[in-house]
């Protein structure tokens, strides 16, 4: 079972400045899970950071127009933690999307199934009701699994859409790694002080100015340009309402993840002991 150590936690917590305090402490290489950073030309608005003397992965992998999803960066990961174990380094991912790291440590047999070209052209055109309907009908438990925005995303649905309509049980895949969980979490009130101060600093970076380059170059309905800051710009206090409210909803996600030790006391010695117990493994 090959060592994976993963930091996770809401936006703003600090979690990119631990993974790369721990990348120092025991050689290590960061592997960002952040579903909207693997985009170039999105950079200040997503809030790419590049720790001095780390390595970091998975930033500004495709462009705004290309598709990127759950699976590309299971492969992508996977291919990643391998290289880096077999240079003798220790792969940390460090991220809020949940939904990455939960699929890379216990991949469903779904991420096997390929996109159905056909199906997604019949359904583009399709309300959002029209598609929570059908899939109602195909499979209401697999409707009922999913979370309430989920429900709203018309992307999400007709995915949901595809996967039950193919022959896969949707059971997890054999696990290939032997990961220990960070989790980082604050009150309420000093998250969302955390997320004022980060936006109005990317506000003087120039993130409005991004924003104005994008919208002339692409579609604003692509997947790319749905990820918050993009969608409310130029209203920042709409951005600051949104990303408390993402921050919200990657805790409710990660608390659901029982493996993941937050905040511990001891985390070096934690990191040490488990590190040192994966490499007799």
């Amino acid at each position: 079972m090959k060592p994976v150590l993963i930091i996770c936690g809401p936006t703003a917590i600090g979690k990119t400045k631990l993974a790369a305090f721990l990348a120092k402490k025991f050689q290590g290489e960061l592997i960002s899970a952040d579903s909207r950073q693997v985009y170039q030309e999105m950079d200040i608005v997503t809030g790419k950071d590049r720790p001095s003397g780390i390595k970091i992965h998975g930033l500004d992998l495709v462009k705004p127009d290309q598709e990127f999803s759950v699976a590309h960066f299971v492969n992508f990961a996977t291919t990643l933690i391998n290289q880096i174990i077999n240079r003798g380094k220790l792969p940390i991912l460090v991220g809020g999307t949940g939904q990455y790291l939960k699929s890379l440590i216990s991949p469903p047999q779904t991420l096997a199934i390929p996109p159905d070209w056909a199906l997604r052209r019949q359904l583009e055109k399709s309300s959002v009701l029209e598609l929570q309907n059908r899939l109602k009908k195909l499979n209401l438990l697999k409707f009922k699994q999913l979370n309430h925005s989920d429900r709203l995303n018309p992307r999400r649905l007709i995915r949901a859409l595809e996967v039950v309509q193919s022959a896969s049980s949707g059971q997890n895949l054999k696990p290939h790694f032997n990961p220990l969980w960070i989790g980082l979490i604050a009150p309420k009130k000093i998250l969302d002080k955390n997320i004022v101060i980060r936006v109005n600093q990317r506000i003087k970076a120039g993130a409005i100015q991004e924003w104005q380059k994008l919208i002339k170059k692409y579609p604003t309905n692509l997947p790319s340009m749905s990820g918050i800051g993009y969608r409310q710009l130029p209203d920042v206090k709409k951005w600051i309402i949104a990303e408390q409210q993402y921050a919200r909803r990657q805790i409710t996600y990660l608390t659901k993840i029982k493996e993941i030790n937050w905040n511990p006391p001891d985390l070096v010695n934690l990191v040490k002991s488990w590190y040192t117990k994966s490499s007799l493994l």
